[in-house]
């Protein structure tokens, strides 16, 4: 299972990269896309769409099951990745890459703080946590 350490992450599974200008790249985490299968479907929240922290913003829709996608910060969306409409498995095939999901300027991106570093994350789903 691959964890990038420069990340942190959400108990559900969504991962956030803080960007230089300022801005949150989200998407699943490894684990989460092994878990959902080959994704077949991405339904992304609307460009310039106000997210709530841990509310659903998002679905992916594998061959086994749709999973919401939870906003981890509050925060606008800016960017959407538009590939994933007509390319779902760049998630399975990069997770961490081209696979992201969406990109939002946080409201406070000190709310970084409060999500889980690498290890911990590792930690949450050897126990089953996620």
């Amino acid at each position: 299972m691959n964890i990038p350490a420069d990340l942190r992450y959400a108990q559900s599974h969504e991962w956030s990269r803080l960007n230089g200008d300022g801005s949150v790249t989200v998407g699943i985490s490894d684990h989460a896309q092994e878990q959902l299968g080959d994704l077949v479907f991405v339904e992304m929240p609307d460009t310039d769409g106000e997210l709530i922290a841990g509310e659903a913003c998002a679905v992916v829709e594998s061959v086994k099951a749709a999973s919401d996608i939870y906003a981890p910060l509050d925060g606008k969306v800016l960017e959407i990745n538009e590939r994933l409409g007509d390319q779902p498995e760049l998630v399975n095939e990069d997770p961490y890459g081209e696979g992201w999901l969406f990109r939002l300027m946080p409201a406070d991106a000190t709310g970084l703080d409060d999500l889980l570093d690498a290890d911990a994350y590792a930690s949450a789903v050897a126990a089953g946590d996620g």
